[in-house]
């Protein structure tokens, strides 16, 4: 009896400590957030996702997949539902895409919000709204990677071109040209050196002397200018020649006026009488020698023109 008693006590002990453990399980995992219940659809493949898969808003767990099926809206769409914790700021422009965690390949849901809108989406367990589900990074690679193909067709069609034995020829020719150029450059290079040894570098020398030379050229023409600051600050001096020039020229122009207001018109005048008298004179000197007896006894009077009294014609010559 005190064996059956013992079992029994050890039998008992041990379902209320596994009753304790389960206790205590439920309440270190319980979970008391309110989650809101959203729908994906898409037509894309939603491979590596499974229910429970965790739901990310910019990194931080906020949710599960709560069932992946057909969506019956849209045929030919998957339909993914969601709960997200009603704390999630979503808007009417969020929208969530399919990751991938690290190298395992486990699928999740990732959320995101460019911040376009401010308005709230409101949930509805009845009738959840639809959050657009945008083609992952992955998804847009295998729809980008035949045309991806194609180019990689194209690139190595123009490598095999490029490297064809025509071209590896004309490479050949290309780089033997530059070697030539490089030993006509080198050629050149050492005569450029031994001109400038023999002609630059003498004149460099005497390059010192050639300044000196200037410079003493320099320091003339300084002087000379300075002499002839001198010189135009003495000429330019009050009651100096400059203003006595001067002085004088307004002289001479005074004395010039005063002689074509005054002198001149004299002058003409006398000119006038003297050429009367003249012309008088002529006169008289072609009456004395018209009739030199004039000057003995005058000029008597004037003969009788045609039709005047006492007119008589001249007679005729035999």
């Amino acid at each position: 009896m005190e064996n059956k008693a013992h079992a029994l006590a050890a039998g008992a002990f041990v379902l209320g400590l596994l009753a304790v453990l389960v206790g205590l399980v439920i309440w270190f995992t319980r979970d008391n957030t309110v989650r809101n219940v959203y729908e994906l659809s898409t037509r894309d493949a939603v491979s590596g996702l499974q229910p429970q898969a965790m739901v990310r808003y910019r990194g931080i767990a906020v949710g599960k997949v709560a069932s992946i099926d057909f969506d019956p809206k849209v045929k030919g769409n998957v339909r993914v539902r969601i709960t997200v914790d009603e704390r999630v700021p979503l808007t009417t422009s969020s929208f969530a895409t399919l990751s991938y965690q690290g190298v395992t390949g486990l699928a999740f849901i990732a959320l995101d919000d460019k911040g376009e809108s401010q308005v709230a989406l409101k949930p509805n367990d009845d009738d959840p709204p639809r959050i657009p589900l945008k083609p992952s990074m992955l998804a847009q690679l295998q729809d980008r990677g035949e045309a991806i193909i194609n180019q990689v067709e194209e690139v190595t069609k123009r490598a095999n071109q490029l490297l064809s034995d025509p071209n590896q020829k004309r490479a050949a020719d290309a780089l033997e040209n530059i070697a030539a150029a490089s030993a006509s450059a080198n050629t050149l290079l050492k005569t450029l050196d031994s001109t400038v040894k023999t002609g630059l570098n003498p004149a460099l020398e005497k390059l010192p002397d050639t300044l000196g030379t200037v410079k003493k050229a320099a320091s003339d023409v300084s002087r000379v200018a300075n002499n002839f600051n001198t010189t135009v600050g003495r000429l330019n001096v009050p009651d100096g020649p400059v203003e006595r020039l001067s002085d004088g020229t307004k002289a001479l122009a005074q004395a010039v006026d005063s002689f074509n207001s005054a002198t001149l018109p004299r002058v003409n005048r006398v000119a006038d009488d003297t050429s009367h008298a003249v012309r008088r004179l002529g006169r008289a000197a072609d009456g004395i020698n018209d009739n030199p007896q004039s000057l003995l006894f005058g000029n008597g009077g004037a003969a009788a023109g045609p039709g005047e009294p006492g007119f008589s014609a001249p007679a005729a010559r035999p």
